[in-house]
């Protein structure tokens, strides 16, 4: 059984999870830029929760939902809210985003997600990993016809994608009316090929900038930049 992960300020249970914690979503949950006024926030795709929770952590925003499609995931994120310190303002949905977005008339000023993607090196052990890594339980198309639908007027999307498909989905983005507004690519050390790509979308069509993250100098050797970027969740940073 997976042991619960122990950050700062919460910990999170992830046994009943098929993703667990991982080096992807609390980079995104540290990278996504975030004004002091902000008031909402959905994280798509929750799995543990631990996005939302650290999003609850660094705002004052007093809706942060979540919306999670495995059952067993949804009661583990509901678990993992009502045990921080933030639970009167953290909520869980369970549904497919597909059927949040077509029914919710709300909207949000940043929605956030580590959406579930597959890889051709990868081998699922079981049915519920292959589904939470699996494209087709959230195509990109779906995800960006409905976060424009909930995005308030000047509200951002946040993603942590494989770099492969950067291209396609700025590509996809475009055509829905979402563009990037700021973008870090991320390399596990100096010499190794991008791996991932941080993305932060708006509606407007501004100039973007771009930069790189490194992780790590040597094996558990972490460069200053991810240190200072993670540094207030994780234990042992």
């Amino acid at each position: 059984m997976a042991a619960p992960f122990r950050f700062k300020q919460f910990t999170v249970a992830q046994d009943r999870c098929a993703m667990k914690i991982g080096t992807d979503g609390v980079l995104l949950g540290a990278w996504t830029p975030v004004a002091a006024t902000i008031d909402s926030i959905l994280d798509i795709g929750a799995g543990t929760g631990v996005i939302a929770l650290m999003l609850a952590q660094r705002t004052h925003a007093q809706v942060i939902d979540a919306v999670e499609i495995d059952s067993d995931a949804y009661e583990q994120a509901v678990d993992n809210f009502e045990a921080s310190d933030w639970g009167d303002r953290l909520f869980c949905y369970h549904a497919s985003f597909q059927e949040f977005f077509q029914e919710m008339d709300e909207t949000y000023e940043l929605l956030i997600t580590n959406p579930p993607f597959y890889t051709e090196d990868y081998k699922a052990a079981d049915t519920h990993r292959a589904t939470a890594r699996f494209e087709d339980a959230l195509p990109f198309e779906h995800l960006l016809v409905g976060a424009v639908q909930l995005l308030a007027e000047n509200g951002k999307l946040a993603m942590i994608i494989p770099y492969k498909e950067e291209e396609a989905v700025i590509g996809l983005a475009a055509r829905v009316g979402l563009y990037p507004e700021k973008i870090t690519r991320v390399r596990g050390h100096a010499t190794a090929a991008i791996k991932r790509s941080l993305l932060l979308f708006g509606r407007a069509e501004t100039p973007c900038v771009s930069d790189e993250l490194i992780i790590e100098i040597a094996r558990h050797q972490y460069t200053d930049a991810y240190i200072q970027l993670t540094k207030a969740y994780y234990l042992d940073m």
